[in-house]
């Protein structure tokens, strides 16, 4: 079974439809939260998503804070202004679907969190100590993460639960065979100095099932729609930094 892998789209259409033209075929989806926030296009990508085949979606911290579930004063104040104008724009259909998202999955042999396994609406996993600190929080043997918008796998090895991070370039096939928490970068809005959107697959029918994967995308016309909506400036000028 082939699976595809992303999170934090953010309301970036155009990346969204960039990385499953080219991540096709694929059996499967697992979103790791924040469809929306930031970014010029909440219902499209929502109802795109909705539409995927075989989809298991959890619930981000932006999703949730358009939500109520998170009082909106917590966050800086520009991503702050994008969740106030998202709360005029999203249709109550789509509002109803993020809702009803779970905080965490497990499925088979992953677990599913959008920031840590440990909180899974808003703690970081950037470092070796807090992903060793997150090791206990999940029993399956991998934990898909995002929040960080950067790419990463952080390994526990050795008798001692040393843990370590790995960062592996796209295109380059690879196996987990010890516990592991691994981010698939983000979709609308990498922060890893790469503007490419960022994604990961999983093939269970090959022998390094894990492949991580980069695609360009038309940066400069979502970047019209979010001044043309009146969002930030620093929302459109970051996708061309992937910063």
């Amino acid at each position: 079974m082939r699976t595809l892998i992303l999170s934090d789209i953010h309301a970036n259409l155009t990346a969204l439809q960039a990385v499953l033209a080219d991540a096709a075929p694929f059996d499967r989806v697992f979103c790791l939260g924040d469809v929306v926030g930031y970014g010029p296009d909440p219902n499209a990508c929502i109802e795109e998503m909705m539409a995927l085949p075989e989809l298991d979606c959890i619930k981000g911290n932006h999703d949730a804070a358009i939500l109520g579930e998170i009082d909106i004063r917590a966050f800086r104040d520009e991503a702050r202004f994008s969740l106030e104008w998202l709360a005029t724009q999203i249709r109550p259909e789509n509002y109803h679907w993020l809702q009803n998202l779970p905080e965490r999955i497990e499925i088979e042999d992953f677990t599913l969190a959008h920031g840590s396994p440990r909180d899974p609406l808003w703690e970081y996993v950037m470092d070796v100590r807090i992903a060793r600190e997150n090791m206990a929080a999940f029993e399956t043997s991998t934990c898909l993460v995002g929040h960080t918008h950067i790419p990463s796998v952080f390994k526990m090895e050795g008798e001692d639960g040393s843990t370590y991070l790995y960062l592996i370039g796209p295109d380059q096939p690879f196996s987990l065979d010890v516990k592991s928490i691994i981010n698939p970068g983000s979709v609308g809005q990498p922060r890893d100095r790469n503007p490419l959107a960022a994604y990961l697959v999983y093939d269970d029918q090959e022998e390094l099932p894990w492949t991580y994967h980069r695609v360009p995308y038309d940066v400069e016309a979502v970047q019209r729609r979010i001044l043309k909506a009146g969002l930030p400036l620093r929302h459109a000028a970051r996708l061309s930094e992937g910063w």
